[in-house]
């Protein structure tokens, strides 16, 4: 397993924290937005599986805490591949955990990305 932290959250309020069903959107005052979500290619998929939590939790409130733990690739029958991706994330109000899944046929990536008002984070 890796963990580590996801800086474009931290320390930031929004006003708006969405379930777009194949992510998280969240949404700030003044319009700028991080997205939790993964670039759909051919031959993989990777979906938002399950959400614990309230993510109105999130909203209103400072994220005080947020984590990308991501598992170890396991190899599939017929060289297909998984991959589970965790989001943890608290604020003063409460915590949240995205739990997402992918699979590929072992040639795409099946890992979520952070995008910050479109662009992907590297950092």
């Amino acid at each position: 397993m890796k963990t580590f932290n996801i800086a474009p959250l931290i320390g930031k309020t929004f006003t708006k924290v969405k379930n777009n069903n194949d992510g998280v959107c969240f949404t700030a005052a003044d319009g700028s937005t991080v997205e939790l979500k993964h670039r759909q290619d051919c031959c993989e998929r990777v979906w938002l599986e399950d959400v614990v939590g309230d993510l109105s939790d999130l909203e209103g409130a400072i994220i005080v805490c947020a984590e990308k733990t991501t598992s170890e690739v396991e190899e599939l029958e017929y060289g297909d591949i998984s991959m589970w991706t965790f989001y943890n994330i608290s604020s003063v109000k409460g915590s949240v955990t995205l739990r997402f899944c992918g699979s590929s046929n072992g040639y795409y990536s099946v890992s979520v990305h952070v995008f910050v008002d479109g662009e992907e984070f590297w950092g």
